[in-house]
C-alpha cells in the first residue's frame, strides 16, 4: 500500500465517522417528513450559506469544472467569473416570491410551490416528473467520487462506484450538512494558481507555458472549445445559471432560515462563499501548465495537480475535501427527488384521492418511510446511470440534466415570480417549449443539411456548432421559455384574483 492510499484511507475513516456522529446528532432532530424534506426554520444565515454554496458547488465544480478549464484554458476564467453570479441572480429572485410564499404554503418541493402558485395540481405534477431530470445531476456527483476513489485509493471503478453510493446513502439518511472545508479547498487553489505552483516561472512561466502549448489557450474565447468559442457563449454562461438558484434542490434551503428577516445577509454570505468554489476552476489551468495535453480524461486533471504538488496526507486531506462537495450536493438532490415520491406524487395525489381517511399523523409517518424509502431507489437508479456514462466529463454529465430542468422552468418560475400576469396555459406551454428546444438544440439533430443554401442554412449551421455547449442550449431554452410564458399568459385567461392574492399576499402587505 502506498502512502497515498494510506492517507487516503486513514482520513475517509476520521471523516465517515465524523459525518455518522453528527448525522445521528441530526437525525434527533427529524420529527416529521418536512424536517427531512427542508428543516424548515432551522438554519442560521451564516451555517446556511455553507451548506448552500456546498450544494450549488457540486463534484462538477471539483472535478467536472477544472477539466473543462485544463482542456479549454483562460477562456474557462468566465465561468468562475459568470456562474456563481448567475447563481444568485436567481436566487435574489426566488427570494421575491418563492421563499415568502413557499414558506406561508408550508411547501416541500418547488413542485408543490408551483402548484400552489397557479392553483393546479396538473402543474405540479408536470413540475415533478421534470424534476426527474435531477437524476443526471446526482449521477454526476457518483461519476466525481468514483475519480476521487480510483485516483486516491487506487481502486477499481466498480468497488470505487459501491463505495461512492454506500457512503453517500449513510450520509443522506443519517442527514448532515457541511461546506467550510470546501471554501477553504477554493481558497487554496486560488493562491496555487498565482504562486504558479509547480511550474517554472511561477504565474508568468504557467501563462508562457499555456501560450506555447496552444495560443487558443490564452484567448478570451476559445474557438476550438465548444464552450467558450464566441461572445455568445460567454453571455450564455450567465443566463443559463440564473434559474439554478431556483432549482428544487437549491431554492429550498431559503425555507431552512431560522429568521426570515436574515435572508439578505444570507445572500451575501453565500454569493462570497460561492466565488471562492468557483476558483476551483483555476486548478485546471495549472494542472494543464504541468501536465500538457497528457491526461486520459479532463476529469483526472485536479486530484492528479493535488497529488502531484502536495506530501500525501495533504493530497489525501484534499480528496477527503472533494468527497465533501459530492456529498453535500447530492444529499440535497437525492432529497429533493425523494420529495417527489414523497410529497407531489403521495401525498399531494394519491392521498386526496385514495387515502383521505388516513390522519395527518398517518400520513406523515407513511411519508418519512416514503421519503427514505425513495432515497435508496434514486441512489442505486443513478448507480447504474454512473456505471454507464462514467468516461463522460462530470460538468456536462450534469449539464445533460439542470439544462433541460432550466429551461422549462425559467418561465413559470422567473416571470412567475416577477409578474402576476402568468396565466396557468403560460406556465404549462412555457414548461414543455423550454425543455423542447433544450433537447432539440443539444441533442444535434438540427443539420444544416435540411436547408437549401441561405438564411435558413446559416442559422441551422450555427445551431449545430453551439449544440455542444450545454450553457448555450440552456439559455436559448430558457429565453424561449420566458417569451413563451409571456405571449400565452397575454392572450390567456387569467388566473382567479383569489389565488393571485394568497400568492402575492407578502407583498401586497409591504
Amino acid at each position: 500500500m502506498s502512502s497515498l492510499q494510506f492517507w487516503s484511507y486513514l482520513l475517509l475513516g476520521v471523516y465517515v465517522l465524523a459525518m455518522i456522529a453528527v448525522g445521528l446528532y441530526a437525525r434527533t432532530r427529524i420529527k416529521n417528513a418536512d424536517d427531512f424534506a427542508t428543516a424548515r426554520g432551522s438554519y442560521s444565515p451564516l451555517f446556511l450559506a455553507f451548506a448552500f454554496a456546498a450544494t450549488v458547488a457540486s463534484g462538477a465544480t471539483f472535478v467536472g469544472f477544472p477539466g473543462i478549464a485544463y482542456s479549454a484554458g483562460i477562456s474557462a476564467i468566465w465561468s468562475i467569473i459568470l456562474y456563481p453570479a448567475g447563481v444568485y441572480i436567481g436566487v435574489l429572485i426566488c427570494m421575491r416570491l418563492i421563499a415568502t410564499s413557499g414558506n406561508r404554503f408550508g411547501s416541500r418541493s418547488i413542485p408543490e410551490f408551483l402548484g400552489e402558485r397557479f392553483g393546479s395540481d396538473a402543474v405540479r405534477l408536470l413540475v415533478s416528473v421534470f424534476s426527474l431530470l435531477l437524476l443526471f445531476y446526482i449521477t454526476g456527483q457518483l461519476v466525481s467520487g468514483i475519480v476521487m476513489f480510483e485516483v486516491m485509493i487506487g481502486l477499481d471503478a466498480t468497488w470505487a462506484l459501491i463505495i461512492t453510493t454506500g457512503v453517500l446513502l449513510t450520509y443522506i439518511v443519517l442527514g448532515g450538512v457541511q461546506g467550510f472545508i470546501m471554501v477553504l479547498l477554493g481558497i487554496v487553489v486560488l493562491i496555487m494558481f498565482l504562486m504558479g505552483a509547480g511550474i517554472d516561472g511561477g504565474l508568468a512561466g504557467l501563462l508562457d507555458n499555456l501560450n506555447r502549448q496552444d495560443a487558443n489557450l490564452m484567448r478570451a474565447t476559445n474557438p476550438d472549445y465548444a464552450l467558450y468559442r464566441a461572445p455568445w457563449s460567454v453571455i450564455a454562461v450567465l443566463l443559463a445559471h440564473i434559474p439554478l438558484g431556483m432549482l428544487p434542490h437549491v431554492g429550498n434551503k431559503l425555507w431552512a432560515l431560522k429568521d426570515q428577516r436574515s435572508r439578505k445577509r444570507f445572500v451575501i454570505y453565500a454569493a462570497v462563499m460561492g466565488h471562492a468554489l468557483g476558483l476551483l476552476g483555476l486548478g485546471g489551468l495549472l494542472a494543464r501548465g504541468m501536465f500538457g495535453d497528457s491526461l486520459d480524461s479532463d476529469n483526472l486533471a485536479l486530484p492528479l495537480l493535488f497529488i502531484e504538488l502536495f506530501p500525501p496526507w495533504l493530497a489525501a486531506l484534499l480528496g477527503i475535501g472533494v468527497l465533501a462537495a459530492v456529498m453535500s450536493t447530492a444529499d440535497g438532490l437525492v432529497v429533493s427527488s425523494s420529495q417527489i415520491i414523497a410529497n407531489d406524487f403521495y401525498r399531494r395525489t394519491y392521498v386526496p384521492k385514495f387515502a383521505a381517511h388516513l390522519s395527518e399523523h398517518e400520513v406523515e409517518r407513511r411519508m418519512l418511510l416514503l421519503s427514505r424509502a425513495g432515497t435508496l431507489v434514486v441512489i442505486l437508479t443513478t448507480a447504474l446511470m454512473a456505471w454507464l456514462m462514467m468516461d463522460l466529463n462530470v460538468a456536462l454529465l450534469v449539464w445533460i440534466g439542470i439544462g433541460g430542468m432550466m429551461s422549462a422552468f425559467a418561465g413559470p418560475l422567473i416571470l412567475g415570480s416577477l409578474w402576476r400576469g402568468v396565466t396557468l396555459p403560460g406556465c404549462v406551454t412555457g414548461l414543455v417549449s423550454g425543455l423542447t428546444v433544450f433537447s432539440l438544440l443539444h441533442s444535434g439533430v438540427i443539420s444544416p443539411d435540411w436547408f437549401a443554401p441561405g438564411a435558413l442554412r446559416g442559422i441551422a449551421h450555427w445551431l449545430s456548432l453551439e449544440a455542444p455547449n450545454p450553457f448555450s442550449c440552456a439559455a436559448m431554452g430558457e429565453i424561449v421559455s420566458v417569451l413563451v410564458t409571456w405571449l400565452v399568459s397575454l392572450n390567456t385567461s387569467k388566473l382567479p384574483d383569489a389565488v393571485i392574492d394568497r400568492v402575492f399576499a407578502e407583498e401586497a402587505s409591504d
